[in-house]
């Protein structure tokens, strides 16, 4: 698709440039129909130019304006309350296909729905992918075929991100350290989410949750929220985007499950790991190691306890 888009593209460039050379020398010829010809193609290009220029993705918000501005509707606590359908996580029917589909039309005006087979496909027959994939991998909302499938990714596959992360592990540290002290004076402070665990407690704070940025928890944390907006993978504006800082207490089991979806890779960054603490993805064990990130597919299925 790419090699065929950039073959017409540069076809086009160079039937543009010869219209513009022969433009040129009517001009020098004195052929007024010509350079009227010429001028509207210029004109062409240069509103061409303007409409795609508009068409950029979403910028991250500035930390300034998240300290200005009010907290974005609907977040509550640091989170999303889920009141709805509209949860990606919540939504288990053709719903959610006719949604993805619909959000799609712009890029296959583009790109072309052939120029996007894959996805396309993905879409068309993602009841039979669910139903029909083993139990190893199976995420709950939306499966992309033809991916690299592996529980864990080699630090190489994201080597800008990560060491962006590592060599600004203190600066993490240091906020959530500041962060964590709250926990003294009540139970749960404000901005930190409770999940269901079968034992001990497991707690979230979110700063992006499912592509939202959550302003509240942004402000307490400026530094990190930062070092998120220089990545270049964090998927901040997609509904699977999640950045959050996650705590488990000793005796914490957190249940087996599956992820939302194989089209994005999970990143932890070791902040404080105590030795009894353990990941488990695909039924292959890994233990978290301070200030190092471990990558792995969180559509596999995988579980994490604390047994310190």
């Amino acid at each position: 698709m790419s090699l065929e888009w950039l073959a017409a593209w540069g076809w086009s460039l160079d039937g543009l440039r010869d219209c513009i050379a022969a433009g040129i020398q009517s001009v020098r010829d004195c052929d007024t129909t010509a350079a009227v010809s010429v001028a509207c193609l210029l004109a062409l290009f240069v509103w061409y130019c303007y409409h795609v220029g508009r068409e950029q993705p979403r910028a991250y918000a500035s930390v300034n304006a998240l300290m200005q501005g009010p907290d974005a509707a609907g977040l509550q606590n640091g989170f999303v309350y889920c009141q709805s359908a509209e949860c990606v996580r919540c939504s288990h029917s053709d719903g959610l296909n006719q949604k993805l589909y619909h959000n799609l039309q712009e890029y296959a005006k583009r790109y072309s729905w052939s120029g996007m087979g894959r996805i396309h496909k993905g879409i068309r027959e993602q009841g039979r992918y669910l139903s029909s994939r083993p139990s190893i991998q199976k995420p709950e909302v939306f499966f992309l075929p033809d991916l690299p499938t592996a529980p864990y990714f080699s630090r190489e596959a994201q080597k800008h991100d990560v060491e962006l992360l590592e060599r600004n592990f203190q600066t993490i540290l240091c906020e959530f350290e500041t962060l964590y002290k709250a926990f003294s004076n009540c139970s749960l402070p404000q901005g930190w989410k409770l999940n269901s665990t079968p034992s001990g407690e497991w707690v979230t704070f979110y700063l992006v949750n499912q592509g939202v940025c959550v302003p509240r928890n942004c402000r307490k944390c400026p530094r990190t929220y930062r070092l998120l907006g220089s990545l270049r993978t964090c998927i901040g504006n997609n509904v699977f985007g999640n950045a959050c800082l996650s705590v488990l207490s000793p005796g914490t089991v957190i249940t087996e499950h599956y992820g939302p979806t194989n089209i994005r890779l999970r990143c932890h960054l070791g902040l404080k790991t105590p030795s009894g603490c353990e990941l488990v993805v695909g039924g292959e064990p890994q233990c978290w190691a301070e200030g190092r990130c471990l990558l792995f597919d969180d559509s596999f299925l995988h579980t994490a306890f604390h047994e310190g």
